[in-house]
């Protein structure tokens, strides 16, 4: 058997709230690439809403976030797709907080201390039922069981923003803080896999090209081999060959299901973070507008709340992120 992981990420370009970044294992027969993933489940996997069939057997949801969900149009299609792969590991989470400590386990730990995360919890899915997903589910297991296809794991890590400037400050920009980031995280993810080909997907990091020093300081005692560095894509190979195992870093990766699938988690937890979010400082300030926090409304929202933020004595270290 091989692995396929995948990794994305959600919340790159805003100054308030995490980045997430997640990851996506999947084992499969000898020979299967992600590139195969789509056509084995053909009918049964779509990637956006359009491709919906009005009749026939129902379908998931698996593609890039910024084509399930656009701010202030509802989250159903992400939960769609993200609760079928849950309960493909067996789990269905029913709240809040459960969804967090299931996709990022800690995540929380050291953000309870904060108003807008202590004691907070809500009902999910938040716009999606049961009945549209449910089915889809049992379709879906069925078609991978048939090609000897199992989602083995799915797992986030939040970098909030205290976590995010310190990470920010140690790597020198932005940028080689999400490589970094990433590449633990694959790396953590591929630790216990056993023998057999494993193929690493990645959403290129805004515009590296060159990943051959960060992959050696996750793989030290690995011999990094450049098989081609572009604009477009970049790879790499390295490992003996009962464990050869090659990163790809690609514009665009979410044309493969297991970027997709951590495209939609790392879109999903970021949304739970800011409906918290939200709903503290919307509580606090009478007439607030939620917000994304991207600029420049990020910095709209950050001077309504800063009369509200001096009251508790939050520094700005703790909410605002500083690249």
């Amino acid at each position: 058997m091989g692995y396929l992981v995948g990794t994305d990420e959600a919340g790159y370009g805003p100054n308030l709230g995490p980045l997430v970044i997640s990851a996506t294992v999947w084992e499969v027969p000898d020979r299967v690439r992600s590139s195969d993933l789509k056509r084995l489940l053909a009918g049964i996997v779509v990637s956006s809403p359009s491709q919906i069939p009005q009749d026939g057997p129902p379908c998931v949801l698996i593609g890039d976030s910024k084509a399930l969900y656009q701010s202030g149009k509802g989250l159903q299609y992400l939960e769609c797709g993200l609760w079928a792969a849950m309960s493909l590991l067996g789990c269905r989470p029913s709240t809040w907080r459960q969804t967090w400590n299931f996709l990022a386990p800690g995540a929380l730990a050291t953000e309870e201390s904060f108003p807008w995360h202590a004691g907070y919890d809500r009902p999910v899915p938040l716009d999606a039922k049961p009945c549209q997903f449910d089915r889809a589910t049992d379709v879906l297991a069925t078609r991978l069981a048939r090609h000897g296809i199992r989602l083995l794991a799915m797992r986030s890590r939040a970098l909030f923003p205290s976590l995010f400037n310190r990470l920010v400050e140690k790597h020198g920009s932005k940028g080689s803080t999400l490589s970094e980031a990433t590449l633990q995280l694959a790396a953590e993810m591929l630790a216990p896999l056993p023998r057999g080909p494993i193929a690493v997907i990645c959403d290129k990091h805004g515009g590296r090209d060159h990943y051959d020093r960060m992959l050696f300081e996750q793989f030290p005692d690995s011999v990094i081999e450049i098989r081609g560095e572009g604009r477009d894509w970049s790879l790499y190979q390295f490992g003996p060959p009962e464990r050869r195992i090659e990163f790809r870093f690609q514009a665009k990766a979410e044309c493969h299901l297991p970027t997709a699938l951590a495209s939609m988690a790392s879109k999903y937890l970021r949304e739970l973070a800011m409906r918290a979010w939200n709903d503290f400082w919307c509580g606090r300030v009478k007439g607030l507008e939620p917000t994304a926090g991207y600029p420049p409304d990020g910095r709209r929202f950050k001077q309504a709340i800063a009369a509200s933020q001096r009251e508790l004595g939050i520094d700005d270290e703790l909410i605002w992120r500083s690249r």
